[in-house]
């Protein structure tokens, strides 16, 4: 499938990965109803939470945040936003630990834990809607290409298409690039949360955790190598980055799916932006716009609507009614 060129232009003052990865983050601010907070119970005794907005739509949007976010992310709520304002339903949800409520296990989420959006799409799966699609931001695009690809052409049927935005299909590309100097205020950033959590998880499991030096860690590598890897069951980090990274599952994906990037994300490595194997996949559409910086395509200041939530809404219009058996090519 041709790579897709891409509409996205910024004015001049924008087109800094640094403001368009910053000031959404820090300033949007989309407004959504309150809505009451759902439980779902996973088959390890653990649970995730979720939020359905219902407007009696027959369609239905699954939205997976991006690491140490929550369904109260601004670039999850922006979605939600554009989404419900044309015509869709959607469902958010927590991964394990993330947004006020601790989860029950020693175990918390990772990169590549697809069971828990397999969970929620099942959840999802019983609600009276006749097309879903599934859309992922950072991690929760890795977690969303890996699930589609571990499911290739057996997905469920009313699952149509998907949408990943900035998203780290090489983990351990990702990881070097963040380490970079250059890059040290994201590292730290990311971190912050990351080290809150393990203080945490010693509060409730004094007995697992062993945080001396926590403060010490300065990369990825040092944490997943201390922390997840081991937590979660994998050999080494290695092993954890090379098993999570949706990177080699993209072949087995089986239906119209968008992967939106920019060539400036300052948290994505070239093999981030899989170009060859795109041209030879008949399903994967990838559009690496020049600017946009890490979740953000911020079209002006007014912090309103951002151009991948209009992106988004474009090829959802293209997908619908479109299924894996029947689909050869959009527009």
């Amino acid at each position: 499938m041709p790579l897709l060129s891409s509409s996205f232009n910024p004015p001049a003052l924008l087109r800094s990965p640094h403001v368009q990865t910053i000031i959404p983050s820090l300033f949007r601010r989309p407004h959504l109803p309150t809505l009451a907070t759902q439980q779902l119970e996973t088959n390890d005794g653990d649970c995730l939470l979720y939020r359905l907005y219902c407007h009696n739509n027959n369609r239905l949007a699954v939205i997976s945040h991006g690491l140490e976010g929550s369904f109260d992310s601004s670039y999850v709520r922006g979605m939600v936003q554009s989404l419900t304002n044309n015509g869709w339903d959607v469902l958010t949800w927590n991964m394990r630990g993330c947004g006020d409520v601790p989860n029950r296990l020693v175990t918390w989420y990772h990169s590549g834990k697809s069971d828990d959006l397999r969970a929620v799409v099942s959840r999802a799966l019983t609600l009276p809607y006749q097309e879903i699609a599934l859309i992922g931001f950072s991690v929760g695009g890795n977690i969303t290409l890996k699930y589609l690809g571990e499911e290739g052409s057996s997905l469920p049927n009313p699952i149509s298409c998907a949408i990943t935005i900035s998203v780290p299909m090489d983990l351990q590309g990702s990881a070097e690039v963040l380490a970079k100097r250059r890059n040290s205020v994201y590292m730290q950033y990311l971190l912050r949360p990351l080290r809150r959590r393990m203080r945490s998880k010693r509060s409730t499991f004094p007995e697992y955790f062993d945080i001396a030096g926590l403060n010490g860690i300065r990369t990825f590598y040092e944490f997943d190598r201390r922390f997840t890897a081991p937590f979660h069951g994998f050999s080494s980090v290695e092993d954890y980055w090379s098993s999570s990274s949706s990177l080699r599952y993209l072949d087995s994906i089986a239906i119209p799916t968008l992967a939106l990037s920019a060539c400036d994300d300052p948290f994505l490595s070239p093999s981030c932006l899989p170009h060859n194997l795109a041209r030879a996949h008949p399903y994967l559409f990838l559009e690496t716009p020049r600017h946009g910086g890490h979740v953000g395509f911020l079209t002006s200041l007014s912090l309103q609507e951002t151009w991948a939530e209009h992106r988004a809404l474009e090829f959802l219009s293209e997908c619908t009614g479109l299924r894996a058996s029947t689909y050869t090519c959009l527009g």
